[in-house]
Order: C-alpha cells, then sequence, then structure tokens
C-alpha cells in the first residue's frame, strides 16, 4: 500500500489522562484512540501490530495441539447461572436483557460456553483430550479502568480451555499450555516470572500467573532471589516466626492515647516500634434463610501486626469465614465492644465474637492494641495471662520484603509486574455444576 493511502494520526502532546509511558506513546504514536472509559478503537498502526502478536499466539496454540473456533460474546445467562457466577462475579459482569427481556452477560472469559459445547459434541472418552481456544473481544466492567489498555475494560483475549478423561491428563495439558504460554512470552523477548496464584472466581486448586516484570505493573510479585519460588501477593505464604514466643516482660496497663486513633500514631506517641502494636480488624458472617433474609450474624475480630496488611483471599479461606464476609457495621461493633474503630481489642469485650490470629501476633509478647475505650490503648498484653491462647490462628497477612521464603531458601523480594497470562486447572468445576 502507498503512504499516501494509508492512515496515521499522531499526537505532539500526551493525553492529560495518560498515566503511564506505555499509554502516553501509543496514543502520541497513533496506535489506539480513546473512546470512553477503558473503552479504545485500534487505529490501523496499532491493528497491524495486534495481528502480528496473534499471528505468533496461534503458532503457538496451534503447536500445542489446541483447537481455534469463536464463541459469542454475548451469551445466554442460563448458562452462567449453571455455574451460579451469574451472581458470584458480582459487577465487573456485564449483564443485559434483549427486546423480550431474557438476560445475557457479555463475556468476560467462556468457560460455560466451552463446557456447553463439550457436553452436546463430545460423546466418548476416545474424543479426549481435546482443547478449544479462542481470540475473541472480552469486556469487564471495571470499577476504574485506567493505564490505557493495561487496565481497560474492552479487550482482546486469547483464552483456551482443554477436556481431557481424567486429572493425571489434564495437569498435562496444564503443563502443555504453560510451555506454550513461555514459548510466547521468549518470542516476544520479554522479561518474565510465572508465579503461583490464587484462581480466584475461576476456580480451581492449580494456578500460575506469567508476569511480565515492569515498574508500572499493578500487581506485586512476590520471589526468592537464591530459589525458583515465586508467587503472586495474593498467594505468597507469610510462615510463622521461627523460634518460641519471648517470655513476658510487662504488666498489662490501660494507657492514655488521646487522639491516636491507628497504630502508627500510638507507636509514635509512646515511643516504641510499630511492630509491637496489633490492630483489630472487625468482620462479620450472616446466616440466611430459603428467602435469603438474614436470620443471625456472627462478628469476627481479626488481629494482625501493626505494620502488617490483611489478605483478603487468605481470610477468606478461614474456616468460618470461607462462606463469605463483610467489614461488621458500626452499630454491630459498639454492640460487642462497646467502642468506636480506632480503639478495638480483644480485652474487655462487651458480647463473644470469634477471634482469628495471625501467625506473628501469636508469637507476640507485651503488645499494645486498643482497650476499648476512646482515646485509651492497652500495653504489655500478653496470651496466656491477659488473654486464653489463640484457638484459631492463620496467615491472615500479605508478605513484605525480607520474609521468610516458604521453600526455606532465603528471603523475599518484590517487584511490581504485569499479568499477561494465566493457566488453571479447574478440575470439574464447570463439566459437573
Amino acid at each position: 500500500m502507498k503512504a499516501s493511502q494509508f492512515f496515521i494520526s499522531t499526537l505532539k502532546e500526551a493525553p492529560a489522562d495518560a498515566e503511564v509511558v506505555s499509554h502516553q506513546l501509543m496514543t502520541r504514536a497513533g496506535l489506539i484512540k480513546k473512546l470512553g472509559a477503558g473503552v479504545y478503537s485500534y487505529m490501523p498502526m496499532g491493528l497491524r501490530v495486534i495481528q502480528k502478536v496473534e499471528a505468533i499466539v496461534r503458532e503457538e496454540m496451534n503447536r500445542a495441539g489446541a483447537v481455534e473456533l469463536t464463541m459469542p460474546v454475548v451469551q445466554p445467562a442460563e448458562l452462567w447461572q449453571e455455574t451460579a457466577r451469574f451472581d458470584s462475579m458480582g459487577p465487573e459482569l456485564l449483564r443485559i436483557k434483549d427486546r423480550h427481556g431474557r438476560d445475557y452477560v457479555v463475556q468476560p472469559t467462556s468457560e460455560e460456553v466451552v463446557t456447553d459445547i463439550a457436553r452436546q459434541e463430545l460423546r466418548s472418552y476416545k474424543q479426549l483430550p481435546k482443547n478449544f481456544y479462542q481470540i475473541q473481544t472480552k469486556f469487564r466492567d471495571e470499577r476504574r479502568p485506567r493505564f490505557g489498555l493495561m487496565r481497560g475494560r474492552e479487550f482482546t483475549m486469547k483464552d483456551a480451555y482443554s477436556f481431557d478423561r481424567d486429572q493425571a491428563a489434564a495437569k498435562a495439558s496444564y503443563q502443555v499450555m504453560a510451555q506454550a504460554y513461555r514459548r510466547i512470552f521468549d518470542r516476544f523477548g520479554l522479561t518474565y516470572r510465572a508465579v503461583a496464584a490464587d484462581s480466584g472466581a475461576i476456580g480451581g486448586d492449580l494456578s500460575e500467573e506469567f508476569q511480565v516484570i515492569a515498574a508500572t505493573g499493578e500487581d506485586a510479585i512476590v520471589y526468592c532471589p537464591g530459589s525458583d519460588y515465586a508467587a503472586n501477593m495474593e498467594k505468597a505464604e507469610a510462615l510463622a516466626p521461627a523460634g518460641p514466643r519471648p517470655a513476658a516482660a510487662q504488666s498489662m496497663a490501660k494507657t492514655p492515647t488521646p487522639g491516636k486513633a491507628t497504630c502508627a500514631d500510638v507507636a509514635e506517641l509512646l515511643g516504641v516500634p510499630l511492630q509491637s502494636t496489633v490492630k483489630s480488624l472487625v468482620l462479620a458472617t450472616d446466616e440466611t434463610n430459603e428467602a435469603g433474609e438474614i436470620i443471625r450474624s456472627q462478628v469476627w475480630l481479626l488481629l494482625l501486626r501493626g505494620d502488617h496488611d490483611m489478605n483478603e483471599i487468605k481470610v477468606a479461606k478461614v474456616p468460618g469465614l470461607d462462606v463469605g464476609f463483610r467489614f461488621a457495621t458500626l452499630a454491630e461493633i459498639e454492640a460487642h465492644f462497646g467502642c468506636t474503630p480506632g480503639y478495638l481489642g480483644p480485652v474487655g469485650l462487651l458480647q463473644p465474637v470469634r477471634i482469628v490470629v495471625d501467625r506473628e501476633v501469636a508469637v507476640m509478647s507485651d503488645w499494645i492494641c486498643g482497650a476499648n475505650a476512646v482515646d485509651f490503648h492497652m500495653t504489655g498484653v500478653n496470651w496466656g495471662r491477659d488473654l486464653p491462647e489463640p484457638e484459631l490462628v492463620a496467615d491472615l497477612r500479605n508478605v513484605v520484603a525480607g520474609d521468610r521464603s516458604p521453600d526455606g531458601q532465603g528471603e523475599l523480594a518484590i517487584e511490581r509486574g504485569i499479568e499477561v497470562g494465566h493457566v488453571f486447572y479447574l478440575g470439574t468445576k464447570y463439566s459437573k455444576a
């Protein structure tokens, strides 16, 4: 094609809403053009890039024995209701109705549809294994679209689905796909890590993310420089501290902390390390009847070290919280603690709560927590003396750099990454739904 026939539209300046370099350069070079929040047009040059990327992906999928098809972007809600994902996926799943009032979804993935195809067309185990893939438009109604194509709402994704005779064959297919992904990213010349991951709403018990190392990445990648261990932040295990709990050296005391409602402020006021404080997070679980009405609620208290952050994925796996939890209401907090958030703790409760203690807190001595009274904290708190020994201890937190590696080969380091691929072993989650 002659240059006069082609179309290239460039910009001298990057748009004000282009936050990261990739978004700025792609927009200025005329590769993409924003149409709405998280929705972009691929301009002629951008489309040529996409086509070259797709060509490499197709070559490696075909080499791995996968068969290409295309499934509808708009899918009947009935299939999604069979697997309960129509309700469980939340607002990220775009739900629509046709003129007859029938429910549909705009696909974010296609597990339900491809499983429906398989149950109709695969009539004998002799037809297995089969691996179907598509390169198709997807839509996820992101709450906060940003970073250009990196966190868009409409996007193009390659998704593949294998059907196998048994668990061993399925895990073999998993490894075939993982190797295909490595070949794809190697051909792209990317610096990446394969990390253990949580399966999230898709389900399954084996999951691996491929993360491209980038300072602009939204994901935290946890790895051990001295070994092959790598995981995302949701999955990385925080080990219990080595060694026994130190002996108590202080008496428990109710100490004035006027206007200091955070662990950092309390530590600064008292002149102690932040690591000696304990934060209280109050959750609740609800039991409902057949009509979906709440008939009773259980309040939970999570105790984490003051400098640590709660990991919601890990908390959701705690027995009793795995049915689904929410943050407690102010009324529930006041009824059980007799105080407002900022000064809460496990000492002197008005009503009993279920207490879950992070591994780190379970071996702490002489720690500081809220006194369940505004402007006061308890100092010198110790297990076995001021409180019963913790009954339910779990890994509740995000790891931090310097934590011991779960494989025992050194300390953990953390860097940023962009997820570019994900492999799941789903078992029979969808085929039996």
